[in-house]
């Protein structure tokens, strides 16, 4: 990790520098915001006192970096605007280096949180993009039973909602031998998503109703399911959906079309088929599932 130090008392600079050095980080050091502007770094330690110098310019260069300013006194100047600019915290000189490793620390730790938040969220959009659905999650309500034959239109429509209404989700699969010690720790500001119900016995079930109630929660079942709490059904027409159906080769074969013309060229389709081009013609036609242009 490389850490920018922008300071012209140049004594303290090198005094920060050799400390963190000492801890594993790579530093540089710059008296100028201009200069400082043209360096790659993954977090800066900015002087918010530097005389004749103006740092908003490098804070909103910078925002989505880790910003430190280094305050002599606070006030609206030193702390207020620039953390409205997009510096994430301050520490009042003289400090200690260990409280400046533990700030460092833990935004780098929220930093690799948002990334990896963003990565599965990504992932989870890609993975569920396929599936078509025309629910509408301003009616979906929470403390609820869904009752699916798929689980991932279930999970669309879920995710879609705590997305839309920024809830932060604990994902329960009751298929995990652990499910009670997640549940007994899961925070009551949570949105608990519990899927796999079916797979439970009785005493299990009625310890898990008990549980949820001070909750707010959705509960998904791809079976039959008796429960004190409210119930709606989430069902897909579509065979290839459904477990308990084998699907016919027409079925089969319109699904592959339906769902990968636009990502494979007809040479290669109708090849991971087994068929001709002439002959995915032909089902295009019977299918009506003709490219668009």
């Amino acid at each position: 990790m490389k850490i920018i130090i922008v300071e012209n008392e140049l004594y303290l600079a090198q005094s920060i520098a050799s400390k963190l050095t000492e801890n594993g980080f790579e530093t540089e050091i710059y008296s100028s915001i201009k200069e400082a502007m043209q360096s790659s770094g993954d977090v800066y330690l900015l002087s918010t006192n530097l005389p004749g110098q103006n740092v908003a310019p490098l804070i909103t260069q910078f925002k989505e970096k880790i910003i430190i300013l280094m305050v002599s006194y606070i006030n609206n100047d030193t702390v207020g605007e620039p953390l409205k600019l997009g510096a994430k915290d301050y520490i009042v000189k003289p400090f200690m280096i260990e409280e400046l490793l533990r700030k460092i620390e833990h935004y780098q730790e929220y930093q690799d949180l948002k990334k990896h938040t963003a990565l599965y969220r990504e992932y989870i959009e890609n993975l569920l993009h396929e599936i078509e659905t025309d629910f509408d999650v301003e009616t979906l309500s929470t403390s609820i039973v869904i009752q699916t034959n798929y689980q991932r239109l279930a999970d669309k429509v879920v995710f879609a909602y705590a997305h839309k209404y920024n809830k932060l989700m604990t994902y329960i699969p009751l298929g995990n031998k652990s499910w009670k010690e997640k549940l007994e720790q899961s925070s009551k500001k949570s949105l608990l998503y519990i899927t796999e119900a079916h797979l439970l016995k009785k005493t299990d079930r009625e310890y898990l109703f008990e549980k949820i109630k001070p909750h707010e929660f959705i509960l998904c079942t791809t079976g039959e399911l008796e429960s004190p709490y409210n119930t709606i059904t989430l069902q897909t027409d579509s065979k290839l959906y459904d477990q308990n159906e084998i699907l016919t080769i027409d079925d089969y074969v319109k699904f592959i079309v339906n769902s990968f013309q636009y990502k494979f060229p007809d040479t290669e389709l109708s090849k991971k088929l087994g068929i001709s081009r002439k002959s995915l013609w032909e089902k295009r036609k019977k299918y009506g599932l003709f490219k668009k242009k």
